[in-house]
């Protein structure tokens, strides 16, 4: 992580509660997508992108191996997320099961 030689006049704490605020004011996928364009560099969305991609199969029980053949992320990253699924803050955890919800109540919706 980057640390810087200054102190900037925004605390780490209150900027970073900046940036949560300002993504729970995105109210569709299509703004989430647009703000992550803008925020992030291509290398560091497709690093987002592949931590994420990860935590089906890690929740499903797959192998590193065997995620790895099916998305092509490295073992690292595999090994990384798997650690903070398992002994991080449970935002990982958080999210997969409210990703779930909101799938299995689009499929009701559609049926």
């Amino acid at each position: 992580m980057k640390r810087r030689l200054l102190d900037p006049e925004t605390p780490l704490e209150d900027a970073e509660r900046g940036l949560c605020e300002a993504l729970l004011s995105l109210r569709s996928a299509e703004e989430m997508q647009a703000f992550l364009h803008d925020l992030c560099t291509p290398a560091e969305l497709e690093a987002l992108v592949d931590r994420w991609r990860v935590v089906p199969y890690l929740l499903d029980g797959l192998s590193y191996r065997e995620i790895h053949e099916r998305t092509a992320v490295s073992i690292t990253t595999i090994g990384r997320v798997a650690r903070y699924l398992n002994q991080g803050h449970g935002g990982y955890l958080a999210a997969a099961a409210r990703a779930a919800r909101r799938r299995a109540a689009t499929r009701k919706a559609r049926t």
